[in-house]
């Protein structure tokens, strides 16, 4: 049987899309190598910081007002924690004991956490049968890529465990910047500027408390601290605002589809890391749950094409 994919995306929003896959594949190797000279709440400190400022700094050349609303300042706060603050620090602290390959690869699962959320807050993307199938599906994938079988230290498993926390995370950041945020119809600069700088804001008044380690600076350490800023969190959630804004909340989490190749591949190029056979086996059954749950895939013909989404795109 033959896979149906859906019409294509406007090109701009897949460029963003494909921008962000990049950008976001190749965090965890910049959070790995960070890590050599920070502590997991320095590196999200770090980032933040940059990211933030690189931020304002294109608000500034391009004049965009913030929004001033008192209520949208408050759901940029929340989308601030769940969407910054909180998964970054979860995915730094994990790769302390995971290789960045692997962290990628849970990352994968945030299209499936986003989907559990939309369930719930999101009438229009509730699941039917087909879309609960590749649910199972996928985190039968995310079974296989734990390997229970082979027997896990309490490090890793905790840091594991981290990493799917994480992508709860996202996908609760995804639904809730979709429902309050997104209609709203914001500038997706704006928005992405006080969501950031928030998040550097908040983990700025935690630093006397969670970042007090000494630090021990290269440049790599510190490159890898500003690609994160200023790519990875600055100019990365800008777009992301914009993919969600477009697609909706659950479709713009399929960046994940990339994030892991990416991942994997600069943790094996640059780190030389190792990869066990589940792994990328699981990827795949993560990513096909994550394909048929969406409905971006699709098995045998159909009578008449299928416009029922046109209206919503």
């Amino acid at each position: 049987m033959m896979a149906r994919f859906r019409s294509a995306p406007s090109p701009a929003v897949l460029g963003q899309f494909l921008l962000l896959a990049l950008a976001w594949g190749s965090s965890f190797l910049f959070i790995k190598i960070a890590l050599e000279g920070l502590s997991p709440a320095q590196v999200v400190l770090g980032r933040l910081l940059a990211g933030a400022v690189a931020l304002l700094a294109v608000t500034a050349v391009t004049r965009q007002r913030l929004p001033r609303d008192p209520a949208v300042w408050g759901h940029l706060t929340v989308v601030s924690v769940l969407l910054c603050v909180l998964p970054f620090s979860l995915f730094s602290w994990a790769e302390l004991h995971v290789p960045s390959g692997l962290a990628s690869i849970y990352n994968a699962t945030t299209p499936l956490m986003t989907l559990l959320v939309a369930s719930v807050a999101l009438p229009e993307e509730r699941p039917d049968r087909t879309k609960l199938t590749g649910l199972l599906l996928g985190f039968i994938g995310v079974v296989v890529v734990l390997g229970p079988w082979r027997g896990l230290s309490g490090g890793e498993g905790l840091a594991q465990a981290a990493c799917l926390l994480a992508t709860l995370s996202y996908g609760l950041a995804f639904v809730y910047l979709r429902r309050f945020v997104s209609p709203r119809r914001l500038p997706a600069l704006s928005v992405a500027t006080v969501q950031v700088g928030l998040g550097a804001v908040i983990m700025l008044a935690l630093a006397p408390l969670t970042a007090t380690d000494p630090m021990r600076l290269s440049w790599p350490v510190t490159l890898s601290v500003a690609a994160l800023g200023v790519v990875g969190t600055g100019l990365a959630y800008l777009w992301n605002t914009n993919v969600v804004a477009a697609w909706g909340a659950t479709n713009a989490s399929t960046v994940t589809y990339l994030t892991p190749v990416v991942g994997v591949v600069l943790g094996i190029v640059v780190l030389g890391e190792s990869v066990s056979w589940n792994e990328p086996l699981g990827a795949v059954v993560v990513i096909a749950g994550i394909a048929l749950s969406q409905g971006l895939l699709s098995f045998g013909r159909r009578s008449a094409p299928d416009h029922s989404d046109d209206s919503r795109r």
